[in-house]
């Protein structure tokens, strides 16, 4: 009867959500629980199921059901004396927790003086919590990283706990995304730690000159608040409303970002259209002191009547944050273009206040003026897992310990004792066992706190070939017990050593962060795909170790490091262009081999220069096969599967349609080539807005004719036009918008040894060398060696360019959309 109810639960919560959220969305999970009632409850047009009805998400010694007159959530309370805690079976990834409080007096329940603790397995969300007033809503963004959920309510001392409602909601991973990493407010720097793995307290959020949003007029369920009772001084101030006029630009805020009700009404300097008006519109927000915060502006120009009209400045705390905001040039010269900015105060506030504040910019325009339309303020965790400054005690009174004290004890040593004998017992088994297996069939994960959440996961395709696997005592030794100073590198997994074997081989030690998002299956399909395969230019495997919990993954070691540190940012000499065409003709034929070297074709998923490495004589060799996914059958067109990759290099087909297939990794090595020829970032924040993004910005470049303008500073004058030419069709082609249009990777690589035969063509009566002063007509038989190529020949001169077929890609900005990143070199 009790699986019927439940499963009638599920059901009702499902059609809620659809209710209450017609578009935009859908919540995986959505649990809507009225806590302590025996019937359900409506708010606002969403159904709270009774706890009655799903009796086993709760564990709790002693409850007590408490009501009032009346129907809604706050009538009704769960009130726990000891340790009790709801459990929720969920997804993995982001989720909304809400937890209703309303105190009232129940028999000999003061509500008002309850003090209590609220926590999840990795996270302490209240401790030492009194309810001070009547319907307190405390609202948290976790993301939860096990198939369970588990909310632990904890009294403190002889007091007592009780809540009267709890949401459970799945919300987009890309809310909160990890990349590009919000700046410090009001400093240099981004904030570099995994935003994506923060726990967040909702403590502010506002809606800008406009009224109280409700839950249920927003896609995500939640409230915003109007920003009157903030205003230090009301009368600098006025309001706009143009709800009609905002434009959702594709890549950048969407409904899910802040409803259309949110970027429709903005407060504005009440300058009066004074030419001399020079003053800022503050804000001021109470937080807690000694925490971290996370800071989202939302912004719409609602109020200029045409492009570059508004500039203003955005300060926090007094500090300058942004100078000279034009926000058309933040969503591609889009008038009305929704957008959002993410900060992060520097450090652990020590005041209890924030204070925020817009005014005008020193750019001359009609009159002064600034807007902000929105403003959420969450609190993050500190590094303790805690998002509260109470004294979390788990347990009864204080008075109850110490009479238990000994049957406290006895309860606790005794089984720790046998826990230890069979422990030991386990242990000499394992080993009696190794000792005649010769290497270990099983892997024990990390967890986030480094001890070990399961075990038993065979590695069966990797144990099978036992002369991979390297004892964790010949990996120290071979970094010198991982020595800093080998440390090579750092990514999305973990660190990288330099090490040497017993027998002088020289390797590149990986060893996994337990803290990382990154785990046991990118080791494990980094292990399978690399023990298959071996090719010229792939990394080779040399190993793996999995003792002690570690993650651990050693290659052979590539002297010249990634392409990437051989183009920007580390002072090493520049590349020649000869060099530069031979380093993508050998990332393109381990690509290749990849895509068609099996009976399925694999796709590596994450195509990027810092993923090509380079050998002692800098030949490249593709690496990091992590995230890399075996392909369609011969029957199938795609895989359908979650969106991975790196910033900047994903396929916005992939993106949009979660279609993976071997074009996606065409489009990733369309931006290397790109990123190979003008030697700067895919993504540079620091650049104007039409310069961030690499791609669109080379491909205008390239749909002008002009592609010559842009390329790095040391080539010019050093590559032939006809060369240039073939390289800058292969690279337009490969970042075709659909992935139908692009060509594959092996007419990649035809074409760029093409581009390097052009290169390298020396015509009657010319000197040896690259100078493009000096190049005139090729002759016939260099003209004629394109037959066969399935790229469009370019006619005209070589300053000339055909104009493209491909669709700009300015409307498809990579700037915001993915929530997989943590930095550059993450995912």
């Amino acid at each position: 009867m009790v699986v019927e109810k439940f499963g009638f639960f599920i059901w009702v919560s499902t059609i809620s959500c659809l209710i209450c959220i017609c578009h935009g969305f859908t919540p995986q999970d959505n649990y809507l629980i009225n806590c302590g009632s025996p019937t359900n409850s409506t708010l606002m047009g969403r159904v709270f199921m009774s706890d009655k009805l799903a009796s086993n998400l709760l564990t709790s010694p002693k409850e007590i059901l408490a009501s009032q007159t009346g129907s809604d959530i706050y009538q009704t309370a769960r009130v726990f004396t000891g340790v009790s805690s709801y459990k929720f079976s969920v997804a993995r990834g982001r989720h909304w927790i809400r937890l209703h409080f309303n105190p009232f007096n129940y028999q000999t329940f003061q509500m008002g003086s309850a003090k209590f603790a609220v926590s999840s397995q990795s996270h302490v969300l209240l401790s030492d919590f009194t309810v001070k007033s009547s319907r307190v809503v405390k609202e948290y963004s976790l993301n939860i990283a096990t198939d369970d959920l588990v909310l632990t309510f904890t009294p403190s001392g002889d007091s007592f706990a009780f809540v009267n409602a709890i949401e459970v909601i799945s919300v987009p991973d890309s809310l909160i995304t990890a990349s590009p990493a919000p700046r410090f407010a009001g400093g240099s720097g981004s904030f570099q730690q995994s935003l994506s793995m923060q726990a967040l307290e909702t403590v502010h959020r506002v809606n800008m000159g406009g009224p109280l949003v409700a839950p249920n007029n927003d896609t995500l369920t939640r409230t915003w608040q109007p920003d009157s009772g903030f205003l230090l001084e009301k009368n600098l101030a006025t309001t706009v409303s143009k709800i009609a006029t905002v434009n959702y630009v594709s890549g950048y805020a969407t409904e899910d970002t802040a409803p259309r009700t949110v970027y429709g009404t903005c407060t504005e300097m009440n300058s009066a259209e004074n030419p001399t008006s020079n003053f800022n519109v503050t804000w001021e927000f109470e937080v807690d002191p000694g925490f971290q915060y996370f800071l989202r502006f939302h912004f719409c120009d609602i109020v200029s009547l045409s492009l570059n009209q508004l500039y203003f400045n955005l300060y926090v705390d007094s500090m300058l944050t942004v100078m000279d905001v034009d926000l058309s040039t933040y969503v591609d010269n889009t008038l009305a273009g929704a957008y959002n900015m993410d900060f992060v105060t520097q450090s652990p506030k020590g005041t209890n206040k924030i204070r925020v504040s817009i005014g005008p910019s020193t750019v001359h325009t009609d009159y002064p003026n600034a807007i902000v339309n929105g403003l959420e303020i969450m609190k993050m965790n500190n590094s303790q897992g805690q998002l509260s400054t109470g004294t979390f005690v788990p347990g009864g009174s204080s008075s109850t310990k110490q009479k238990n004290v000994g049957l406290i004890v006895g309860a606790t040593i005794g089984p720790l004792l046998a826990l230890v004998l069979l422990g030991s017992c386990f242990v000499l088994c394992k080993k009696r066992k190794r000792s005649q297996d010769g290497h270990s069939k099983t892997w024990m994960p990390f967890s986030i706190t480094g001890t070990s959440v399961a075990s038993g996961m065979t590695l069966t395709s990797i144990t099978t070939n036992a002369n991979y696997r390297i004892p964790f005592a010949a990996v120290k030794e071979a970094t010198n017990n991982f020595d800093e100073s080998r440390n090579i590198g750092v990514g999305g997994f973990g660190k990288v050593y330099k090490g040497e074997l017993n027998d002088g081989t020289k390797v590149a030690v990986k060893r996994g962060n337990p803290k990382s998002q990154q785990g046991l299956a990118e080791f494990r399909t980094e292990i399978e795909m690399l023990s298959q395969f071996r090719h010229r230019h792939l990394v080779s495997l040399i190993g793996y170790c999995d003792e002690n919990n570690e993650m651990i993954l050693i290659y052979e070691y590539m002297e010249n490091g990634t392409v990437k540190s051989h183009l920007y940012g580390s002072g090493l000499p520049s590349l020649t262009w000869k060099q530069r065409l031979e380093i993508c003709i050998g990332a393109a034929r381990g690509l290749h081999y990849l895509h068609t070297g099996d009976s399925k074709p694999v796709i590596h998923r994450d195509v990027k220069s810092a993923n090509i490495l380079l050998d002692e004589n800098f030949m490249a060799k593709v690496a990091d096969f992590g995230l890399s996914k075996t392909g369609p059958e011969l029957d199938q067109t795609h895989v359908s599967t979650a969106v991975k990759g790196s910033f900047g290099y994903l396929d916005p087909e992939y993106f949009r349609r979660q279609q993976l297939t071997e074009k996606s990794d065409v489009y990733s090595f369309g931006v290397v080539l790109f990123e190979v020829l003008c030697a700067r970032p895919v993504i540079d924040p620091t650049l104007p807005r039409e310069m961030v993004n690499l791609a669109e910005w080379a491909m205008k470049w390239q749909k002008k004719g002009q592609l010559d303008q842009i390329i790095d500073q040391s080539l010019r004058g050093n590559i032939r036009p006809d060369s240039l030419r073939k390289f800058a069709e292969t690279g337009e082609k490969c970042l075709a918008d659909y992935g139908v249009d692009r060509p594959s990777m092996g007419d990649v690589l035809w074409n760029l040894e093409y581009a390097l035969q052009l290169q390298e063509a020396v015509i009657d009566g010319e000197p040896e060398d690259n100078s493009t002063n000096m190049i005139g007509e090729l002759p016939p038989q260099i003209n004629n060696f394109s037959q066969g190529d399935t790229s469009v020949n370019v006619p005209g001169n070589a300053g000339q360019f055909e104009e493209s077929s491909i669709n700009d890609l300015s409307g498809v900005s990579m700037s915001r959309v993915f929530s997989q990143l943590v930095k550059s070199e993450g995912r």
